[in-house]
């Protein structure tokens, strides 16, 4: 995956830094077989099944929000995993840059993609902060499962970043 520079990491307060490390790490080392199970097919155990069922739900309710018709869009889908809202997002012909911080993840976005043919070259994968400035500006971000995981404070500022960067809606 791309990695835009450290030095063009958004300075962030130490809570954010600290907690996108975490989340990094546990990710790609904890969490990262389960998160590519429940966004699949797999057979899971009944609670996943639950939190899957709620995850697409909230994932069509975003999607809602958002025109039909993407052309000529871009979007950020901001911790994007394994790539299930942004291949969403690509179909509906959007330019998608999808960023996580955990690469695993991206790799398994990297192959579903790749099983998309039509998809190619609509999504753009990168590893990193959802923050980053050198990502752009765009006309959408979509954030599903990504500011949660921050402190109310370090959430509000984020958001407030990637609305500078927004032309149209988050």
């Amino acid at each position: 995956p791309n990695r835009s520079p450290a030095s063009a990491a958004p300075a962030g307060s130490e809570s954010y830094r600290d907690r996108r490390a975490w989340i990094a790490e546990y990710f790609d080392r904890t969490a990262s077989r389960a998160w590519t199970a429940l966004t699949s097919d797999e057979q899971v155990s009944g609670v996943r099944q639950k939190v899957r069922l709620g995850r697409e739900r909230m994932g069509k309710t975003l999607l809602g929000w958002l025109p039909e018709d993407l052309t000529g869009m871009r979007v950020l889908d901001a911790g994007c995993g394994p790539g299930v809202l942004a291949m969403e997002l690509a179909g509906r012909g959007a330019d998608v840059v999808a960023v996580d911080l955990a690469g695993s993840l991206l790799e398994v976005a990297r192959a579903r993609l790749e099983q998309q043919g039509a998809l190619k070259g609509r999504v753009e994968l990168r590893l990193g902060d959802m923050l980053d400035p050198a990502l752009g500006t765009f006309d959408y971000v979509v954030a599903m499962d990504s500011l949660i995981h921050y402190q109310a404070p370090d959430m509000l500022r984020a958001l407030g970043q990637l609305a500078e960067r927004t032309r149209r809606a988050m």
